[in-house]
This record gives C-alpha cells, sequence and structure tokens, in this order.
C-alpha cells in the first residue's frame, strides 16, 4: 500500500489526499500545510506506540512476578500435602486415624469430651489363652489404654462374656503371626495418637508389672524401646539381658566375660546392650514409626528384627534401649498353636504362635506327633527367614551409598576385662559380631 492509501485509512487525514494529484495547482502554502499535516499524524502515532508500549511494559512487569510465584505455591502446596492428597485443601486432608470406635448417632459432643486413651496394647489372641489374656489386659486401665486384639483362630464369640471385649477392637485372621497382624494392622499414621505401643504375646504373667507404673519408669528414663524384665525362675529365658536384675530399676546391658558372645563394658550392640526380646517389646511412637518400616511383609515371624531395632532407638541404643526390672512379667512360653498347650519338650517358637497347616479349631487337639512336626516345620521356616533377612539388610548397606552405619566398629578396640580378684584391666580384642 502506497502512502496515499495509507492516509485515506486514518481518520482526519484521507481528505488531504488531493494534495497528492498532480493535475491541482502547485501553491506552495497548501504543500506546507500538508506536510504539516502529515508530521501531526506522525508524532502522534509514534507517542502513541510508545505510550501503548510503556503501558504494557508496566503491565507485563506487574504481572511476571505473579507468574513466577504460581510454580512456587504450586509446589509449597504439594509440599505440605500427603502424597495422592494434591489435589485437595490442606484443611480438609486428615493424615492420621485411631483405632478408637465412634457411635452410630448422637452424643458427638459428649464424646469430644471424653479422654482418649494415650496408649495401645495390641496381642495375638487365641481361645485356650482367653484367661491369660484377660489378666493381662486387667493390668491395662482402660483410661489409659486402648486393646486391640488379634484372633489367630478365628474365634471372637466366646470372647464376649468378658468386661472389656465390647471397647476392644477385633481383628481375625486365620493362623497368622502377631507380626503379620501388627504389618498390616499397625500402621504409624494408623497408631500415631498413642504415645506408646505394647506390642504382646498371649503367654506372659502379670502379676507384678502395673501398665502405668512401667510407663513412668521409661519415660523417666529415657527409654524409646523397653520390655518387662523376666522372672528367671518362673521364666523361658532365651536371652540373659532379658533376666530380672532385682537390685535395679532398669538396666541397658550386660557383661559376659567367658565363653562365647562375650559382653564387655565398651560393647554397643545386641545381645549384649540396645536390646530386646520380641514377645513382650514396648515402643514409643517414633521408634514404632521407624521398626514398622522395618518389618518386612512377607516374613512373619520377625527373626533378626530384634537385632536392629536399636537403629530405631532415636539415639545411642545403649542408652535409648532398655529392661526395666521393677516391673516384671513371667514368660511362660506355651506354644498355644499347632497342638497340645502341656508339651513343654516340644519346640517353641520366637513369638510363641506357630500356625498349623489347617484351621485351627479350639475343640480340637491335634495328636502330639502332628504338633511336634508342624513346630519342627515352623522352626525351619524362622530360620530361613532370619536367613533372607540377614541377606537382605546386607544388600541395602551395601547399595545404599547416603547411609552410614552408626554402629560401625574398627577392626580393633579396647575392651574390659576383670583379672581374679575383680580388679578391672584393659586390653585390645578383635571385634566380635557381639561388639
Amino acid at each position: 500500500m502506497d502512502l496515499r492509501g495509507w492516509l485515506h485509512k486514518v481518520p482526519g487525514v484521507s481528505s488531504c489526499s488531493h494534495y497528492f494529484d498532480s493535475s491541482l495547482p502547485g501553491d506552495w502554502a497548501r504543500r506546507k500545510l500538508y506536510r504539516n499535516k502529515v508530521a501531526s499524524v506522525v508524532v502522534i502515532l509514534v507517542s502513541a506506540l510508545f505510550l501503548g508500549g510503556a503501558f504494557v511494559s508496566e503491565n507485563y512487569a506487574e504481572k511476571e512476578p505473579q507468574r513466577q510465584k504460581e510454580p512456587q505455591r504450586q509446589k509449597e502446596h504439594e509440599r505440605h500435602h500427603p502424597h495422592g492428597s494434591e489435589p485437595l485443601p490442606r484443611g480438609i486432608v486428615q493424615e492420621t486415624s485411631d483405632l478408637e470406635m465412634r457411635p452410630l448417632w448422637g452424643v458427638s459432643k459428649k464424646r469430644s469430651r471424653v479422654k482418649v486413651p494415650q496408649n495401645l496394647l495390641a496381642i495375638a489372641v487365641g481361645i485356650k489363652q482367653k484367661e491369660n489374656v484377660n489378666q493381662i489386659v486387667q493390668k491395662f486401665p482402660s483410661k489409659n489404654f486402648t486393646v486391640m486384639l488379634f484372633h489367630y483362630d478365628g474365634v471372637t464369640d466366646k470372647w464376649s462374656d468378658l468386661e472389656w471385649s465390647n471397647r476392644a477392637i477385633h481383628i481375625v485372621a486365620i493362623n497368622q503371626t502377631k507380626w503379620w497382624f501388627a504389618k498390616r494392622f499397625l500402621h504409624p499414621d494408623v497408631v500415631a495418637d498413642y504415645k506408646y505401643i505394647f506390642l504382646w504375646d498371649e503367654d506372659l504373667g502379670v502379676e507384678n508389672f502395673h501398665a502405668d507404673r512401667y510407663l513412668a519408669i521409661m519415660e523417666d528414663e529415657g527409654l524409646e524401646i523397653s520390655q518387662p524384665g523376666l522372672d528367671s525362675n518362673k521364666s523361658e529365658v532365651h536371652h540373659r539381658i532379658t533376666v530380672r536384675s532385682p537390685r535395679s530399676r532398669v538396666h541397658r546391658r550386660i557383661y559376659k566375660l567367658r565363653g562365647s558372645g562375650r559382653c564387655y563394658e565398651n560393647s554397643t550392640g545386641p545381645p549384649c546392650t540396645g536390646w530386646v526380646e520380641m514377645m513382650a517389646p514396648v515402643f514409643s511412637r517414633v521408634a514404632w514409626r521407624c521398626a514398622w518400616y522395618m518389618i518386612q511383609n512377607d516374613l512373619v515371624h520377625a527373626w533378626g528384627v530384634d537385632m536392629k531395632l536399636g537403629y530405631c532407638a532415636q539415639g545411642d541404643r545403649s542408652k535409648k534401649v532398655g529392661v526395666i526390672d521393677s516391673e516384671y512379667i513371667v514368660h511362660k512360653g506355651i506354644p498355644s498353636l499347632g497342638g497340645s498347650d502341656d508339651s513343654k519338650t516340644m519346640l517353641a517358637t520366637p513369638d510363641a504362635h506357630i500356625p498349623p497347616k489347617s484351621s485351627f479349631s479350639s475343640s480340637i487337639t491335634a495328636p502330639a506327633e502332628s504338633a511336634f512336626s508342624e513346630r519342627a516345620e515352623v522352626r525351619r521356616q524362622s530360620y530361613s527367614e532370619l536367613d533372607i533377612f540377614k541377606r537382605r539388610w546386607a544388600k541395602a548397606v551395601s547399595e545404599d551409598k547416603c547411609w552410614v552405619d552408626p554402629y560401625s566398629q574398627p577392626v580393633h578396640n579396647t575392651v574390659s576385662k576383670f583379672n581374679s580378684t575383680g580388679e578391672k584391666e584393659l586390653g585390645v580384642k578383635k571385634n566380635t559380631s557381639n561388639s
């Protein structure tokens, strides 16, 4: 388009197009007027373009920080949301739950004034040990404890005559171990409201045990993982560190100066220190969150986990893990699954729960030979799982280049010994697995 055509489209200027007509007289004043009008139009257009550009730039400058903040806000939103809840507003998200039963209607205001128990007692149970379980539960005040029963034999209706049964949580899965239940039903987010978690076997005598006093000691001593001491005169004892010391409130280590698996003053690991047995462990909330992740989903007997629990102690395991002596129990060692209860010569399992090959019936007692065979099979399975767990741990350590073992030991270390007069001597001993 030439200048003449362009001026035709400019308002107020199209009338000047005749100045380009060569047939008109060439009056110089008229030409000067034309040039002035054209110059004015050009100045107006340039000014408009300049002002418009400045306005657009200013507007862009105002909006650019907002555009930059939007991804930041999105990242901030996602960072404070549990995985999967990002599409929801933060205020509606509830990350945890509890095991408290709620009414179907009414009493919501009344319920809000009721104090929710602070701790959890979870036991794997069979109907044969009903009376013993009742004695255990009676030692845990209802105002401070929620009770959860894992029924490995499928029998629940025969518990209803107990005063506390209706307020307990009952979970049924035939022939499953305590650790199978714990992995599936005690997720840390489900039990996050409970300060301490007791994960006990059913064959424990509690005549000299009081739960509230026990927790007061555990908290006062700064323990994250603990167990009650065992009365050695009445208990089936598997590890010396679990035996109650009558002259102390709590002990955290043992000394063994002879034989295999020696334990010295500077020993730093299980079974000399930083260790509890799996029949009656008590976990703090944070320790259980860690321990739950370590329990393997497919290794139902949990052999080997006890040796690594100290890594979940939220600090030095020789200080944060201990056995409470003043509140002690009896470990009866009853093989309550897989046959007769009164056979003490048969093999025992690590957690006293030995699933039979067929469904359990409380009215049928398996023949002794069958029970022995099943226990032997479970024993072999437990050792197999122990080997698998050890290999998985070793593999995880070798593959995680960022992980540092806080309990790694030098090849040689100084140990304490005692001479014939009982005086302490220092020597150098090659490090062993019981360091």
